[in-house]
């Protein structure tokens, strides 16, 4: 588990505020639960638009009804190596189970370059993955997986 001062240093890390939403459906928006949520999300947010000088886009808003994102967004980095994406999809077929599988966020976040070769080497046999599939993922992390989130907002 994370602190969500933690979790919104990775999101502002892993994306582009500054870009301008070209739809509704894709804005880039942070979700808060509580009035100190919504203070660090602000407090963030301004730190990044003062150190940047460009402004921030992404939208700031209390959490309301949750939808999934449609199935061909679930699991967006996995998806992008076949072989795992293989692996994943024979031992979930139900898209629900797919996108439920905390297995299978976590190897999409190595996949997707987030976390540490540390953080792999003592996880990867909780992921349930092959010889040959754990020998794919351990390739990313030599081509180099994030460090821990190096963007200051404070």
């Amino acid at each position: 588990m994370i602190s969500y001062r933690d979790l919104l240093d990775v999101f502002w890390y892993s994306h582009t505020p500054t870009a301008i939403p070209w739809s509704e459906q894709y804005k880039s928006v942070i979700f808060y639960h509580d009035d100190e949520q919504k203070t660090l999300a602000e407090e963030t947010r301004d730190n990044l638009q003062a150190s940047s000088n460009r402004q921030i886009f992404t939208e700031i808003a209390p959490a309301v009804i949750f939808y999934p994102a449609e199935d061909y967004h679930q699991k967006y980095y996995l998806r992008g190596i076949p072989q795992l994406e293989a692996e994943f999809m024979a031992k979930y077929p139900d898209i629900n189970d797919f996108t439920l599988s905390t297995a299978a966020a976590r190897a999409n976040g190595y996949a997707g370059g987030f976390g540490t070769s540390e953080a792999l080497d003592e996880e990867l046999k909780s992921l349930g993955l092959s010889a040959e599939s754990e020998e794919a993922i351990k390739d990313l992390a030599k081509k180099g997986l994030a460090p821990a989130c190096p963007v200051p907002t404070t």
